[in-house]
């Protein structure tokens, strides 16, 4: 258990743990798929492209689903629907628009319509579903960009519900993809390594992360990068956890990593890296650096690796 009380409640890690039944076994079955519309208990996601659009309730917490009859009728048309999985016996369908559709929807006082990343650090649904919205952003970002075979160029087109697309000239199958990412903090005693990349907000300090790449494992990738962007010697590695990120559908593996150097020597890919103890590292959590220095909120998995190790002895 946790001595450091004065961090309070741990969050909830946003995007995690979806309450759909994904039942795969449905997304074949055309004469249900064809029935949802039908259904009342049916709930629709709308997504175009990066926007998201809600129901203004006049509350914080706003309406995050709308029937299929009202997602068609927000746009002049839809792109892809996609079936996400069922909820207490209803399905829930991700249905896209286009991006311009989604702008043109913000004059509407009965709706907003707003980033994913806003809408997850403002709480602005209830948290279960932003794992189902991630699920249907990532999948429409995927269709958007897979509309052409890889292979011979001809169109494609949506089959299972939305969870394949196959070439119609060379019927080469093409699946969606997630993209894997270690995102870890380098330890050494009492002291961890926190970088910042020149996106970040001014005050705020994060975990090193990178893509890992083909034939590499998780433990090979976090020592790849901590040493490529930072120029620090890791040994062990400890995999804690992991967190979907539909920006725009990758899966980041949180990590914990044994460094054996302490000379920091950046590269291009980060602006700044440096050591912190944990009690500065515990005072960025709660907002109470001295220097007004930050961690990521609590829906990113950096806030929840560094919160980890400030709260236990990570022993390796």
């Amino acid at each position: 258990m946790s001595s450091r009380h004065d961090l309070g409640p741990k969050p909830h890690l946003g995007y995690t743990q979806n309450l759909l039944e994904r039942a795969a076994e449905r997304r074949g079955d055309k004469a249900w798929l064809d029935g949802l519309a039908a259904d009342p208990r049916t709930a629709s996601y709308v997504v175009g492209s990066e926007l998201i659009v809600l129901k203004n309730t006049g509350g914080e917490v706003l309406g995050a689903t709308f029937t299929p009859a009202e997602a068609q009728a927000l746009a002049p048309n839809t792109t892809e629907t996609i079936f996400l999985g069922l909820l207490n016996g209803g399905a829930r369908l991700g249905i896209g628009i286009e991006q311009a559709d989604a702008e043109a929807l913000k004059s509407r006082n009965d709706l907003v319509v707003i980033d994913l990343r806003s809408i997850a650090i403002k709480g602005m649904v209830e948290p279960d579903h932003l794992p189902p919205i991630a699920e249907a952003k990532a999948m429409l970002h995927w269709h958007a960009r897979h509309r052409f075979c890889s292979s011979c160029g001809a169109p494609t087109q949506v089959m299972q519900a939305g969870w394949k697309r196959e070439c119609v000239a060379c019927k080469v199958e093409h699946f969606p993809r997630t993209d894997p990412v270690a995102i870890m903090l380098a330890v050494k005693g009492d002291h961890c390594l926190l970088g910042r990349s020149g996106r970040f907000a001014a005050t705020m300090w994060s975990c090193l992360a990178g893509f890992l790449e083909p034939g590499e494992a998780i433990e090979d990738a976090v020592r790849r990068e901590i040493r490529e962007e930072a120029g620090i010697v890791c040994g062990r590695v400890k995999y804690l956890f992991s967190q979907p990120w539909p920006f725009p559908s990758s899966l980041m593996m949180g990590c914990h990593a044994e460094a054996l150097t302490t000379e920091i020597k950046i590269d291009e890919e980060i602006e700044d890296a440096r050591w912190f103890s944990r009690d500065e590292c515990a005072a960025m959590l709660m907002r109470r650096h001295p220097d007004g220095l930050t961690t990521p909120p609590p829906v990113a998995i950096a806030h929840h690796i560094i919160r980890d190790w400030v709260e236990n002895d990570v022993v390796f």
